[in-house]
């Protein structure tokens, strides 16, 4: 049995290749930038206003204050849209402009709405009085004040959100290159698994794919649920692996069948095929029977997750998850910090992932209390969590008021 620290070694170093592929901006939500995108143009790409007003050449009203006033003649309205374009500009114009509007030499300044006077009335205006010195570049947009050209909009290696796709969109850029989602073969193991509502005593609910499934809704790997593995099913699970290593799946995920007994036959099928790196066994609390295993030159991994579903929850987030970002060359997930509210005893030499509860004090300060019922089978708990404490081996006394690391709850 090794530690976490080592295993999470073994998994940085088995890495699996994923592919990329060009997909349309606006279906990019929840993907992997696989190159970094730069700004194709300028943006604003040209200078335009931010009021509603009349645009003039603040150089023609130079001279001009109360006993000097100005008549600039209306030549037209411009709206968000209109092409600027006018002929003959000659001296003392003005042009309506709407928000959004193109503002093009030789107007260069902009006078609010509310500012204007009309002349010879509001209802009926060909002119609008000036009687006083106008600044340069009032309430413009200026092209390129957000991005230049060739500006980076996103890193490689970035969780596409919507407000990207919001850039992108407004951008011009189409089309992006991404990387392939991971592809995950599940199966579920034993006889006690049932899909059915309604079971005996003796029979358990096939919750754990669903959980895991439910997962890539909302994250950048695809979940295959491929059913269950029956105890007497040995045979099947090895041609079920020939098979996925020749197939779409880049994972294999199971659920239990791990231990030693009599029907725990996961470890003894994947130990028989030829193995680059293997680990089976962890000292970690819940999921310590965790197995990992990447294939001698097959671009495939595999994962064995313990049955009891807080050990499977757990060993999905701390051990294949992390694996996944590290595939698609994400960075390596960000944890924060909280003080422990009571104290707590683990075993020195073991690291603990335990269901938390985060607050934040009326002091503004982050606040973890490690909630009851910490065992691997008990799932009121993680249904009241709302954030995972990383208690590392080393240590077994943490006190109150310790710093202690957290991760987000995957989902």
């Amino acid at each position: 049995m090794i530690n976490y620290k080592n295993a999470v070694s073994i998994l940085l170093k088995s890495k699996i290749k994923i592919k990329n592929e060009t997909v349309l901006s606006k279906d990019a939500i929840n993907r992997i930038c696989a190159k970094n995108i730069y700004c194709p143009n300028d943006y604003p790409a040209a200078d335009n206003t931010a009021f509603d007003g009349y645009a003039i050449n603040s150089q023609e009203t130079e001279s001009l204050n109360h006993k000097k006033t100005k008549k600039f003649k209306i030549l037209k309205t411009l709206a968000a849209g209109d092409n600027p374009k006018i002929k003959k500009i000659r001296k003392y114009s003005a042009v309506e402009v709407m928000t959004g509007a193109l503002i093009q030499k030789p107007f260069n300044t902009v006078i609010p709405m509310e500012s204007i006077v009309f002349y010879p009335n509001r209802k009926k205006p060909n002119f609008i009085v000036v009687n006083k010195k106008i600044n340069k570049n009032n309430h413009i947009r200026f092209s390129g004040s957000d991005y230049k050209k060739n500006d980076r909009i996103i890193l490689a290696g970035e969780i596409i959100n919507a407000s990207h796709i919001l850039a992108l969109k407004s951008l011009g850029v189409n089309k992006i290159i991404v990387k392939k989602k991971p592809s995950i073969a599940l199966y579920s193991t034993g006889n006690e698994i049932s899909e059915k509502i309604k079971i005996p005593n003796w029979k358990v609910r096939n919750s754990n794919n669903y959980y895991i499934k439910s997962l890539s809704k909302n994250l950048f790997f695809e979940i295959t649920d491929k059913g269950i593995l029956r105890d007497k099913d040995e045979n099947l699970f090895k041609k079920i692996i020939n098979k996925t290593l020749n197939s779409k799946y880049d994972i294999i995920v199971t659920n239990g069948a791990l231990s030693a007994g009599k029907f725990d036959f996961v470890p003894k099928i994947v130990k028989n095929f030829s193995l680059a790196r293997f680990f089976k066994g962890v000292a970690i609390r819940p999921g310590k029977p965790i197995m990992f295993a990447k294939f001698k030159n097959k671009n495939k991994s595999f994962f064995g997750l313990p049955g009891n579903p807080i050990s499977s929850a757990a060993c999905f987030k701390f051990f294949v998850y992390p694996y996944i970002r590290s595939i698609l060359s994400m960075k390596k997930e960000k944890s924060f910090k909280a003080r422990l509210k009571k104290d707590f005893v683990k075993k020195k030499n073991f690291t603990r992932f335990l269901k938390c509860k985060l607050i934040t004090s009326k002091k503004g300060i982050r606040e973890v209390s490690v909630l009851e019922g910490q065992e691997s089978f008990k799932i009121k708990s993680f249904a009241q969590a709302n954030t995972w404490g990383l208690f590392r081996s080393g240590k077994s006394t943490f006190k109150k008021g310790d710093l202690i690391e957290c991760f987000d709850l995957l989902g």
